[in-house]
């Protein structure tokens, strides 16, 4: 199947035909055929492992070791890109197809300072003099909204946050001005406002070049909001191509029509109990502050203000979602609650207690009580154990359960989370989307009556997202415990969430039910946070055009 652009072959700048990549005997990319033409942006969407990155990184010979083309041509403004030289191949990568990588933070080296990487292609392919490449460098880091370039050039990646770091990435890699970039899951776990200002500062760039883009995601809305065209690829290759808005409209494979039907949609909430019984969980007048950074010898910078001023209450079987771009709070505000996170100033109180007064076997209860669902569950499951045995450690302190009733409870949750016959296995042998279910299992199996959930679909494609937040929406409704669900997806809150609380500069600036937050919100930032998040619009398509569901009166 080809993906052909409007203008016709001879305005294609990119063409692959027949791609083929292979691992050993196993095919990652089968006959994948598509054409990129001049300043078009082309989108490829699909599952974790449908071969998109496999296919990128084909086109610049950076395949990894043990995976090669097996067959296909790959063409570039009219040259044979697989039959080149690798010194051909180092002198395109940079002034003829750039690449944006999914994590900044792996991609930039945490040993250099930024003005040493971000000069690398300059130095490389150009010959500019040291003062013209730091003039280039401070311009560019103007143009992408670095508030202080000069000080940028002399830091190292790890001062910056993730929005920044992609911006600095994406600076690096068009100050060569490439005819073609490739963006592979650019803003995956960047909060939508950053989100927004990344990808419109990336289209932005490339039509001041005339750069034709290739943007791998999983997300359909951005492909919708992003690209002229659309290749939609499962199992490695390609199951429909066409026009976006057609392709959106009027898909015409099953499995296009499965992603569409993926996206999040608005579910019923329970009703308000605000008022009608006593809080689970109270916060007062909660501070946090994280220590300044060394100035000097002695000095310190000002202490860093997360959270200021919180309250909040949350109710038995209530999920509560904390919205708000990065470095709002939202995480250090989940941690606070659970004890994980000293706070300066205010008081939690839980079931009715205090939990900074309570004596330490009270403080053990409180947090034997509440449970945890971190964002990355491949970095919090312990590799060296396997599935069973993550599930029953919090069992351990458990009291009254022995042997067989605590492997009866793991087998019980495992069965409840879809993972059944997967209890022999180790993290490494998981997806992404079996091994965030073996996290939310770690957090129910103790039948717990609290769990802050940070962030735990942000890195999961539709159709696995969907999944998850299915079974902790039916999970939560068969167990009875309250969540506090921190994210920055919206589309994600607004189909689990009773109530949403919108945190920015580590304050509440608005709060109120689901509905209320979506259909009027009250406050400038929560109207941004909205309207930057991409949706696909009923009109656009009749997998979404039902109506929506409501809380009953």
């Amino acid at each position: 199947m080809t993906a052909t652009p409007a203008g016709g072959a001879a305005a294609s700048f990119l063409q692959v035909q027949g791609l083929s990549v292979a691992a050993g005997t196993t095919r990652l990319v089968q006959d994948l055929s598509f054409e990129i033409a001049r300043g078009e942006c082309l989108g490829v969407i699909g599952e974790s492992g449908s071969g998109k990155t496999m296919a990128a990184r084909a086109i610049l010979g950076l395949l990894p070791p043990g995976i090669q083309v097996d067959t296909g041509r790959i063409q570039l403004d009219g040259e044979d890109l697989l039959t080149a030289s690798p010194q051909r191949l180092r002198a395109l990568r940079g002034p003829c197809v750039g690449m944006v990588f999914q994590e900044p933070l792996v991609s930039l080296n945490p040993a250099h300072r930024i003005g040493t990487q971000i000069a690398e292609g300059l130095r490389l392919h150009t010959g500019l003099t040291s003062q013209e490449i730091k003039d280039r460098s401070l311009a560019m880091l103007e143009r992408i909204g670095i508030a202080d370039p000069s000080r940028c050039l002399k830091a190292y990646p790890h001062e910056f946050s993730g929005g920044m770091r992609q911006r600095i990435m994406l600076a690096s890699v068009m100050l060569l001005n490439p005819r073609m970039l490739i963006a592979d899951e650019p803003t995956t776990a960047l909060d939508t406002l950053t989100q927004r200002e990344v990808l419109d500062l990336m289209q932005e760039l490339a039509r001041e070049h005339g750069t034709s883009i290739l943007l791998i995601t999983h997300n359909l809305g951005l492909i919708s909001r992003y690209a002229q065209r659309a290749i939609v690829m499962r199992q490695g290759r390609a199951v429909e191509t066409g026009e976006v808005a057609r392709l959106l409209r009027e898909p015409a494979h099953e499995y296009t029509r499965t992603l569409i039907e993926a996206m999040p949609r608005r579910t019923a909430s329970v009703a308000s109990k605000a008022g009608a019984t006593p809080a689970l969980i109270e916060v007062r007048d909660l501070h946090v502050r994280y220590p300044g950074a060394r100035a000097g010898l002695f000095g310190r910078r000002p202490a860093q203000h997360a959270v200021q001023g919180v309250n909040l209450r949350i109710h038995d079987g209530e999920t509560v979602a904390v919205v708000g771009g990065s470095g709002s709070g939202k995480t250090s505000l989940g941690r606070a609650l659970l004890q994980l996170t000293p706070a300066a100033q205010g008081e939690v109180r839980f079931r009715g207690t205090s939990v900074r007064a309570t004596d330490p076997q009270g403080l053990q209860r409180f947090r034997m009580a509440c449970q945890l669902v971190f964002q990355d569950p491949y970095s919090s499951l312990n590799p060296k154990h396997r599935v069973s045995a993550i599930v029953a450690e919090p069992l351990q302190l458990l009291p009254g359960l022995d042997a067989r009733a605590a492997r009866l409870r793991v087998e019980q949750v495992l069965e409840e989370v879809g993972l059944a016959s997967l209890g022999r296995r180790f993290p490494h042998e998981l997806s992404g989307g079996q091994r965030q279910r073996v996290a939310i299992a770690r957090a129910i199996v103790r039948r717990p009556a609290f769990v802050v959930a940070d962030e735990p679909v942000s890195a999961l494609d539709m159709t696995i997202q969907a999944q998850v937040l299915a079974l902790f929406r039916a999970l939560q409704q068969h167990h009875g415990f309250a969540c506090l669900f921190i994210s920055h997806d919206l589309a994600a809150v607004e189909q689990v969430a009773d109530r949403v609380i919108v945190m920015q500069h580590g304050r509440i600036v608005e709060e109120g039910s689901r509905d209320q937050i979506f259909d009027a919100p009250g406050h400038p930032y929560t109207a941004q946070l909205l309207q930057a998040t991409p949706r696909l619009s009923h009109s656009t398509s009749p997998a979404l055009a039902g109506p929506v569901d409501k809380p009953t009166p």
